[in-house]
């Protein structure tokens, strides 16, 4: 088995975004099809999986809703932030 690094996942969604200009319609399911891959272990794959469905309709960037994500599942609610943006979200709430 294979493990992928959380930060892998971010920063594999922000490099198909800003280098390679894929939309986030073309983002989310290649990230959802890796957390669905056999034999391929991805930490925090709930969160990543979560952070995917949510990715272009939340409006937000993907490592956000990955933090949102890992919010969610330890039970942090809500989620505090600085960003005006990031406080739209569901379950976020600005400082």
């Amino acid at each position: 088995m294979e493990a992928s690094c959380v930060s892998v996942t971010g920063e594999l969604a922000l490099i198909l975004e800003q280098p390679y200009g894929f939309s986030w319609n073309r983002i989310a399911p290649i990230l959802e099809e890796l957390v669905a891959t056999e034999g391929l272990a991805i930490e925090g794959a709930d969160d990543v999986a979560r952070a995917a469905f949510r990715y272009g309709a939340a409006g937000a960037g993907f490592s956000k809703l990955m933090v949102l994500a890992a919010s969610e599942r330890s039970g942090a609610h809500p989620l505090h932030t600085f960003d005006r943006k990031e406080a739209r979200l569901e379950g976020v709430s600005l400082l």
